[in-house]
């Protein structure tokens, strides 16, 4: 596993249904959480969550329940993809740095929606799986569980709310912090 002095940790949170997606709607990004964590030390920096708006869906009222993201928020506040990847490059040195999420989705769904919207893929090609990595490492647990399990099995709580990219990448930093640090 390469890791570079910080890594940066990213969470997304996209466009979401109870059930199968309306007709002409996918799910896309609406939020990219990020956090930049010092390896050693495990201090975290520089965290926010960028806002995107969706171009082919709406954020559902199940989305909404889920995440606390509107469709009124994103249409104010959120930009476009590519701005957001630029945002990424240039403030969080993606491309340079070693990068973590919790699970291999935000990997996909980075990778998917930079092809899907004709964009240059903004990440490194060096990328931790926080989710196998736990499994991998913790004493009792030798399967992906998910986040919040995590935290609770190493006597962390969960800081903020669940389900937003902003939060959720600070608390995927305190999991990593433990698994770098047991390794």
């Amino acid at each position: 596993m390469k890791t570079t002095e910080n890594i940066l940790i990213v969470d997304l949170e996209a466009t979401c249904w109870e059930n199968r997606p309306p007709r002409g709607q996918e799910s896309e990004i609406i939020e990219i959480g990020v956090c930049i964590m010092n390896a050693k030390t495990g201090k975290i920096s520089k965290n926010e969550g960028i806002l995107i708006k969706p171009q082919h869906s709406k954020v559902s009222p199940f989305c909404t329940e889920l995440t606390t993201l509107t469709q009124n928020m994103l249409d104010n506040e959120g930009i476009m993809l590519d701005d957001a990847f630029d945002i990424l490059r240039a403030e969080y040195d993606s491309e340079e740095l070693t990068w973590a999420s919790y699970g291999n989705y935000d990997l996909n769904m980075l990778q998917n929606q930079a092809r899907r919207f004709y964009t240059d893929y903004p990440m490194s090609d060096d990328h931790i799986n926080v989710k196998t990595l736990f499994g991998e490492i913790h004493p009792t647990i030798r399967k992906s569980v998910g986040m919040n399990r995590a935290l609770g099995e190493l006597g962390l709580t969960l800081e903020g709310t669940h389900h937003r990219g902003v939060d959720d990448a600070k608390n995927i930093a305190k999991i990593l912090h433990w698994c770098l640090k047991n390794y």
